[in-house]
């Protein structure tokens, strides 16, 4: 996630481009619809245009066709610049076409839509803009350059110049908002599939740390005996030492034995870390200890963000009328991430306190952030949660990814993560900036209380569960002095 921040032209760079397949099978289409049209006009209808010059326009796009197919595969990507090329090519054609029968007025100068709606969909700002100013040129020369509409013979058709500049002008606005709206769209969407590739990366990452939990209780498992043998070689080895050594060597003799006695102490401690793992892993597998009261969450994820210049404040309890007993809740990943990714992003941006206040009742449990930082920019407070939104280069609060150095350097992908792993345990968030003489922002997070609690009230009381724990603090006291006899 250190990649710079995508812009709109970056997203477009990095998009796959326009497939030679979709691409022929379209302009197919175009050309069945131009032919059928040309052929219609002609000798259905009777009218006088220029055929033969038209059909060759028609030919010519159907040559392009099949240089496309022999030039390229048919799941090939066309790079930028081709399907640009391609493209222009349309909207010449059409324009030729309309000129052979008549301009503006010939009801067909709709299409010239088309090629630009498709150029917004997989191409750049900077290409689409390109192509609607020479769809627009050329329309604008069509106004005045064009030869008459094919029309019965005894009674030509006249239509008003007030007619011809108002078919002008729908055609500017319809390429003009049909391109806007569609590129928008088109970006959304590519930032959306980016954001979320994002968010599978993190949780892919986290379940490479599950799988290096599990080595590492491997580790300990198949490690502990030749430890134990290195210890016991390295003490018998010592004592034999001492014992056997003539009085002249005391010097070397007690060299030898501070080695020995070295290599001892550090499988010891090898030992002691890997009993460590071992214990923790089983720990993690045990479902009692995979659950953890709300408060017990809160100040494992607050503890360690504590520091001299920065006072958090942990407010936990029921609201009244309700909730007698604190919930348990799961300790699920996608919860620990995101509500530490915005507690993390709270102390960031506070300058002396962070206030955490935990409340429930009998259906809901709602978790209220507030800092007394900066608060976040008014200009971007409604889009937060969509992807990339980050005020870069501003001393503004933003949530950012926690793995960033600095506030506000992030790609404004952080509170998106978080955003989407809190929704997925069916949370609701709201964020506020502090009402004035106040500032600092306000994140408030909502939940059914069913949705995340782990166990019935009567676990959460505290009966069953001190019990189970009782009962296997008795049995871990029992297996440690059965490991010091052995």
């Amino acid at each position: 996630m250190n990649a710079p921040e995508p812009n709109g032209e970056t997203t477009m760079r990095t998009h796959a481009g326009l497939r030679v397949q979709t691409l022929v099978r379209l302009r197919w289409l175009a050309i069945l619809g131009q032919l059928v049209a040309l052929l219609v006009v002609h000798y259905s209808l009777g009218f006088v245009l220029p055929f033969w010059p038209a059909l060759f326009l028609v030919l010519l796009s159907v040559w392009l066709n099949i240089v496309l197919l022999l030039r390229f595969p048919a799941g090939a990507r066309l790079s930028e610049n081709a399907a640009t090329g391609v493209l222009a090519f349309d909207i010449v054609q059409l324009a030729l076409l309309l000129y052979l029968t008549g301009g503006l007025a010939n009801p067909f100068a709709l299409l010239f839509l088309a090629p630009v709606t498709v150029s917004a969909t997989v191409l750049s700002t900077r290409r689409t803009l390109l192509l609607g100013l020479l769809t627009l040129a050329l329309a604008s020369l069509l106004v005045v350059f064009h030869l008459p509409l094919p029309w019965y013979p005894d009674s030509p058709l006249h239509l008003p110049r007030l007619f011809i500049f108002g078919m002008w002008m729908a055609l500017v606005s319809g390429i003009g908002f049909t391109g806007l709206y569609v590129h928008r769209i088109a970006c959304e969407a590519r930032q959306m599939e980016a954001a979320l590739a994002a968010t599978e990366l993190a949780l892919a990452r986290q379940q490479q740390l599950y799988a290096l939990d599990g080595l590492a209780a491997a580790a300990a498992h198949e490690l502990s005996t030749p430890l134990a043998t290195i210890a016991v070689v390295s003490q018998e080895l010592r004592r034999s030492c001492l014992q056997e050594c003539a009085p002249a060597d005391d010097e070397e003799r007690a060299l030898v034995c501070e080695d020995l006695e070295l290599i001892a102490e550090q499988a010891a401690r090898c030992r002691e870390i890997l009993a460590r793992l071992a214990d923790h892993r089983s720990g993690r597998r045990d479902e009692m200890l995979a659950q953890v009261k709300i408060s017990a969450l809160l100040e494992e994820i607050v503890d360690p963000l504590r520091g001299p210049d920065l006072a958090i404040r942990l407010d936990v309890g029921a609201e009244g009328g309700g909730g007698e007993h604190e919930p348990v809740v799961r300790r699920d990943p996608g919860l620990l991430y995101g509500l530490s990714n915005i507690i993390e992003n709270a102390c960031d941006f506070a300058a002396e306190e962070v206030r955490i206040t935990a409340r429930w009742d009998e259906e809901r449990i709602s978790l209220t952030i507030i800092d007394d930082g900066p608060g976040f920019a008014e200009e971007i407070i409604s889009r937060l949660g969509e992807p990339y939104v980050t005020t870069r280069g501003h001393r503004l609060h933003t949530l950012v990814d926690s793995e960033e150095e600095e506030p506000g350097s992030g790609m404004g992908l952080g509170f998106f993560i978080a955003k989407t792993l809190l929704e997925r345990t069916r949370a609701t968030i709201s964020i506020a900036n502090r009402p004035a003489p106040h500032h600092g922002a306000i994140v408030r997070i909502d939940w059914p209380r069913g949705a995340i609690e782990a166990v019935n009230k009567r676990l959460a009381a505290g009966g069953m569960v001190r019990t189970s724990i009782r009962g296997r603090a008795k049995a871990a006291q029992n297996g440690e002095k059965s490991h010091e006899r052995t």
